[in-house]
């Protein structure tokens, strides 16, 4: 008899983290391949709801940046927030609210002191270009920052989808 093997992601953070680390975290879309967020109606949601847990102080999100089938967020989270609760949380409301299927889990990385927050800003404001669905960076529409701030490519802050 064959098991079928399921991998699950522990995101239990280590007690010797400190409470106001960055994280690089990549949520993905149930079916690979297809264009579930850069639409205009499921992009404004999803900044809407990035926006409204910042000012939830649920996290803080410095980008999100949606691709067809996956998004990109560089955050970090309250000392007294759980990271795999809050996105969990997240991804259930948008599930209500506009029927998105996710995979089971979700990547996260911990930025370290050596890593800089802007070059991994930078690194996934490159990643249409790199996927050939924007010829420069400042092209893509679906890009979420709040306001006021930039990239060092003069990304401005958007707060919705572009139509």
């Amino acid at each position: 008899m064959t098991r079928k093997l399921y991998k699950n992601l522990h995101h239990a953070t280590p007690l010797w983290v400190t409470p106001d680390a960055d994280y690089f975290v990549t949520i993905c879309a149930q079916s690979r391949g297809q264009n579930h967020f850069c639409r205009p109606l499921v992009g404004q949601a999803v900044f809407h709801a990035v926006q409204s847990y910042n000012q939830r102080q649920l996290w803080y999100c410095r980008l999100a940046l949606l691709m067809p089938d996956h998004i990109h967020l560089l955050t970090c989270f309250p000392p007294d927030k759980i990271l795999s609760r809050v996105i969990g949380y997240w991804k259930r409301s948008l599930t209500r609210s506009h029927a998105i299927s996710w995979q089971r889990n979700f990547f996260e990385h911990r930025l370290r002191n050596e890593e800089n927050v802007q070059q991994k800003a930078d690194y996934i404001l490159q990643n249409p270009a790199r996927a050939g669905l924007a010829t420069q960076n400042q092209d893509w529409p679906y890009i979420w920052m709040p306001s006021g701030e930039t990239s060092a490519d003069g990304t401005s802050a958007a707060t919705s989808a572009k139509t």
